[in-house]
């Protein structure tokens, strides 16, 4: 199949080959179809599948379509995208203007960390499709500076990351100002309890499209694990280094302090190191990104807030340096790097205090990761727990029947995760707003 096969008008098709798009991904031949004949969408799919252009697209197409019947009139914002972070916000408006080019649409990506002040002026001036974080967008709504009256178009991307981040209340807040009729997009990669009570909620009658079972791992990753403990962590990362095949790494920290010290460790051993987190400046940021995608800066270390958006092709090396404590994160990582089809290597380290983790990780994945034996830094004591491989769980049975969107029972969102209180916590809460 290719993209002339799913009815898009020339402008996108010609914006499409300038890209170098011929064929359509799985998520986008079953999303793309659907959201064009205005239906509610509730996708499933990990990161690297597509899905950005599979609802990007259409809307572009919709919205451009709209334009066209009607007489011309003010500006005014018709399509609300929201994401949890700025760096993803930053993709999906690249996207925008990507797919777009041929089209009189404007966009502008809104997100903190930075002066509101060309944000308000764009907005002012007058835009048709807003991308934006949630801390931001609130605080212009509550500025009076945006108004949502008149979206006919949602998305909610990266739903799952928006609950671990602790955003829940921030998006039902914006929810609440959206208008009755409208069309939204809900895209998660993978669907606990928590995010499928919040699916029913916002979408009615949905078509439901799933592209890889929830929570799996991507079958071209391949998965290692190191036992080892904490003390000897940076010397067996630095012998990992020595290997010349692992041209770029991303590596990830639960927290910002560690990220920081750990890229001051490696630049002090000679390898080229960045890290990026929470309290770097968007700047600051964006050029370890650029340095790291242009092979300038060969390690990236990263916390999860932080990480969410990166998107590099060629990236082949993934590194878990911590564990996270939410097992669902790990699928999130691992998914930074076979992208797109491609391949690509995820590596993991555990030390004795992290066994509990990778026990829930295991059992997330249904899958036993491969633990590499011999090395001179073992610890045989974090030996993981070994979980039989099953079948995964059907998407559909997941679902809980349509939504209404005057329904009040909505559930806080918060996640049951067992012990976690007496777990160390990722960079999720709730003063950093910014994202």
């Amino acid at each position: 199949m290719s993209f002339n096969n799913l009815q898009l008008i020339e402008p996108v098709l010609k914006a499409l080959s300038k890209e170098g798009y011929n064929t359509p991904t799985p998520i986008q031949q079953q999303s793309i179809p659907a959201i064009l004949q205005q239906r509610d969408l509730l996708g499933c799919a990990q990161t690297g599948t597509g899905k950005t252009a599979a609802f990007t697209i259409p809307i572009l197409q919709l919205m451009y379509q709209q334009q066209q019947q009607g007489p011309q009139r003010q500006r005014r914002i018709q399509t609300l995208i929201l994401t949890p972070t700025r760096e993803l916000a930053i993709q999906i408006g690249e996207s925008i203007e990507a797919y777009g080019r041929f089209l009189p649409l404007k966009h502008k990506v809104i997100f903190g960390g930075v002066p509101q002040y060309s944000q308000v002026q764009a907005i002012r001036s007058g835009v048709d499709i807003i991308v934006a974080t949630p801390g931001r967008l609130l605080d212009l709504m509550q500025q009076g500076i945006i108004s949502l009256s008149n979206i006919q178009f949602f998305v909610l991307d990266e739903a799952d990351r928006m609950l671990d981040m602790g955003f829940v209340h921030d998006v039902k807040r914006i929810i609440a100002k959206l208008p009755a009729k409208r069309q939204t997009l809900f895209f998660s990669a993978t669907m606990p309890n928590e995010i499928m009570q919040l699916a029913n909620i916002l979408l009615t009658n949905p078509v439901k499209v799933e592209v890889t079972p929830p929570s799996s791992t991507v079958d071209m990753i391949q998965q290692s694990l190191y036992l080892v403990e904490k003390q000897h962590k940076q010397s067996l990362l630095v012998k990992l280094l020595k290997d010349e095949t692992i041209e770029t790494l991303l590596v990830f920290t639960q927290m910002k302090h560690a990220a920081d010290k750990l890229a001051r460790s490696l630049n002090a051993a000679g390898i080229r190191t960045e890290a990026i987190h929470g309290n770097k400046s968007q700047n600051a940021r964006q050029s370890a990104l650029l340095n790291f995608k242009t092979r300038k800066t060969r390690v990236l270390v990263a916390t999860d807030i932080a990480a969410r958006g990166i998107d590099i092709d060629e990236l082949t090396h993934v590194l878990n340096y911590e564990l996270p404590n939410i097992p669902e994160t790990y699928v999130h990582r691992i998914g930074r790097t076979g992208r797109a089809g491609a391949s690509g290597v995820a590596i993991s380290f555990c030390d004795y205090s992290e066994r509990s983790f990778l026990s829930d990780i295991q059992k997330l994945i249904k899958k036993t990761i491969p633990v590499v034996k011999g090395h001179e830094f073992e610890n045989n004591s974090a030996q993981p727990v070994q979980v039989p491989v099953v079948q995964q769980s059907n998407f559909n049975r997941n679902f809980r029947g349509n939504s209404n969107r005057g329904n009040g029972n909505r559930n806080n969102g918060n996640a049951s995760r067992g012990n976690s209180s007496r777990e160390r916590r990722p960079e999720r809460t709730h003063s950093q707003r910014a994202y």
